[in-house]
């Protein structure tokens, strides 16, 4: 049985894989001064970037929640892998071989490992399905995809392949290919039934679900013969690898525009996604089998690098304030009501969200096919604030011509104003709600609003501790002068190693007052200073290698806090002036380390009888007399 994955290979992965890539594919990450980004925690929700990723040192921390590590930890962390897990799968990413003790790589599927063999059985399911589509039984699948506008080079970009009729053609590709019958069912490609195992996908057009790293961990396949007893639709099945709640299809292909334009539209199926992209709208994706939940929210929010400030005014008008999810909706009672179910998830995204409805009632496939590209793209300009769309659709189901149908509209729809959490934008909707209702009083309009809004208030206050953000916790610079410069100078010396003077492996073990501080600067220390860290300096300038190198000296109550400050961002933004700041900071701690000494050394030179010990009080006098000479000289240099 394969044993631990090798030490040096560990090291190897942290030092290849990317940080801010991987990073970056679960959280828009933007600038935050010399050598840091930043961008929304994926750990915790939260509306304004606390989450810090500093790519030179190969390290992440979160001044909110408190997160950090390395990039083999976020992965564990982001994706739920066991480490093993996490590395084999960063080494995929890399092109890297890992090798094992106590044995070769090969490993059960029930052990660690699991997660890139099913990976592997989906890629090579993929490859399988697309070459299928080719196939003379695949007729049917063509002519449906052609019915609908979607050539080959479509269904080339979106990978649609199709899985043949007959109940093993899969199944023996696969066992052909070395997968094994445990790790078949697992990946959920082949079934289990009372006649042994089979393929679970048959006679379908089958679309590739992947993460948004671009890995294949599931299939939606599209039903095209009347002997097909199935569903219409049918999905993997909850697996290791896939979990319909927290996966969007077409998320792998939207990303990057999503990021670009901070924007992300929600479709109803496959060929809506597809539609929409062929049509200019590369900000499109769909859930697979559910409904948008609040795993989707955060997917999303990362993405579009929800900002959290809105304007009521401009919200009501449609104009674009951050981030913007759309939601597009048929225009039927079936379509209305997925809007107002959307209404209560919106409660949880600080962005803009809308719903673009297509009153005739066509899915957006259908609109591409009927009129074309342009009217997919108008469709999403045309856009309406979900706040205002759940409220006109709650006011056309009464009769606002008379004064008891507009009594029993505002009944119904103050709740919906009360229910808005921004509180910004709750006397803008109270307003509009006055003009469409008809009412010149607004005053009776606030009222109701402000009576259904009490017991709103009351289930927000009631809610459990553990549903509100947790405390933000910047980066705060201490109050005090020497304890703020004591963490500095580290900050800069796990950071910059080759930027920092030698003076600062001169200091004292007591050079650090604050006793967290001394406890970093003891790891340093054990590791050879900075000196010995300058030789595990990157030929590209990275110092994931020393940064490690500290934390393994480190006592584990330390290790936090040594990531923290590796991660945090310096106060000197300019890349010409970084050089002169690391100096300037490690030398004014050294210069406070002297005057310290020098106070100490006059002190007991005052206690001193130098009638009684005049060797003694030379001695000291001496070195009091070297201190400031030495404190001179580096103030000169400084």
């Amino acid at each position: 049985m394969a044993g631990r994955i090798r030490r040096e290979d560990v090291e190897a992965v942290r030092e290849r894989a990317r940080i801010e890539e991987i990073v970056g594919a679960h959280v828009q990450l933007r600038s935050a001064g010399v050598g840091s980004m930043k961008g929304l925690c994926p750990f915790h929700d939260e509306r304004s970037p606390s989450f810090h990723v500093r790519p030179q040192v190969g390290r992440y921390h979160c001044f909110g929640c408190g997160e950090g590590g390395d990039v083999i930890d976020f992965v564990m962390k982001v994706d739920g892998l066991p480490f093993a897990e996490a590395v084999e799968y960063l080494a995929g990413r890399v092109g890297l071989q890992l090798r094992y003790e106590e044995g070769g790589p090969t490993r059960p599927a029930e052990e660690p490992g699991r997660r890139r063999r099913l990976v592997e059985a989906h890629k090579v399911a993929e490859e399988f399905y697309r070459e299928q589509l080719t196939s003379p039984g695949a007729a049917a699948g063509r002519a449906f995809l052609a019915e609908r506008g979607f050539d080959r080079a479509a269904a080339e970009q979106f990978g649609v392949g199709f899985a043949p009729q007959g109940w093993d053609h899969l199944m023996k590709h696969l066992r052909g290919r070395g997968f094994t019958e445990p790790e078949l069912l697992a990946s959920g490609l082949v079934s289990q039934g009372q006649r042994g195992v089979y393929d679970r996908f048959r006679g379908r057009l089958v679309w590739p679900i992947r993460e948004v790293t671009g890995e294949t961990i599931g299939f939606g396949a599209r039903r095209l013969f009347d002997e097909d007893s199935g569903p219409k639709y049918l999905n993997t099945p909850e697996t290791p690898l896939y979990r319909k709640s927290h996966v969007l299809y077409g998320l792998d292909l939207a990303k990057r525009d999503m990021q670009r334009t901070k924007q992300v539209v929600v479709v109803e199926g496959y060929t809506d996604v597809m539609a929409m992209h062929l049509s200019g709208v590369g900000t499109a994706v769909a859930t697979c089998g559910t409904a948008f939940g609040s795993d989707h929210t955060r997917i999303v929010r990362r993405l579009v690098g929800d900002s959290g400030s809105t304007s009521g005014v401009q919200l009501a008008t449609g104009a674009s304030v951050g981030g913007e999810v759309i939601f597009t909706f048929d225009g039927d009672e079936a379509g209305q009501k997925a809007a107002l179910r959307a209404f209560g998830e919106d409660q949880t995204f600080a962005a803009q969200t809308f719903v673009a409805v297509e009153r005739s009632g066509l899915d957006p496939c259908e609109l591409r096919q009927s009129r074309g590209p342009d009217a997919v793209r108008a469709l999403v300009a045309g856009r309406q604030p979900l706040f205002a769309f759940v409220l006109q659709a709650t006011l056309r189901s009464f009769d606002l011509a008379t004064a008891e149908g507009r009594v029993a509209a505002l009944r119904a729809a103050a709740p919906v104003v009360a229910g808005i959490r921004d509180a910004a934008l709750r006397p803008e909707y109270t307003r509009l709600l006055a003009g469409w209702l008809g009412m010149e009083d607004q005053g009776a309009v606030r009222q109701a609003v402000a009576a259904a809004g009490r017991p709103a208030a009351q289930a927000r206050g009631s809610q459990a501790p553990g549903r509100q953000d947790p405390p933000q916790r910047r980066p705060q610079r201490p109050a005090d002068p020497v304890t703020q410069l004591e963490r500095t100078a580290l900050e800069v010396v796990l950071q910059a190693p080759a930027l920092v003077p030698p003076e600062f492996d001169e200091l004292a073990a007591d050079a650090f007052a604050a006793p967290a501080h001394r406890a970093v600067h003891e790891a340093v220390r054990a590791t050879g200073g900075v000196g010995a860290g300058r030789a595990l300096v990157g030929a590209d300038g990275s110092s994931t290698a020393w940064v490690g190198a500290v934390l393994e000296e480190a006592a584990e109550a330390v290790r936090p806090l040594v990531t923290e400050l590796a991660v945090a961002p310096l106060p000197e933004d300019r890349p010409e002036a970084v050089a002169d700041y690391v100096r300037g900071v490690v030398l004014r701690l050294v210069e406070v380390g002297f005057t310290r000494h020098i106070a100490e050394l006059r002190g007991r030179l005052q206690r001193m009888d130098a009638a009684e010990d005049p060797a003694g009080y030379q001695a000291a006098f001496a070195e009091l007399v070297a201190l400031e000479g030495r404190r001179r000289s580096l103030r000169e240099s400084a």
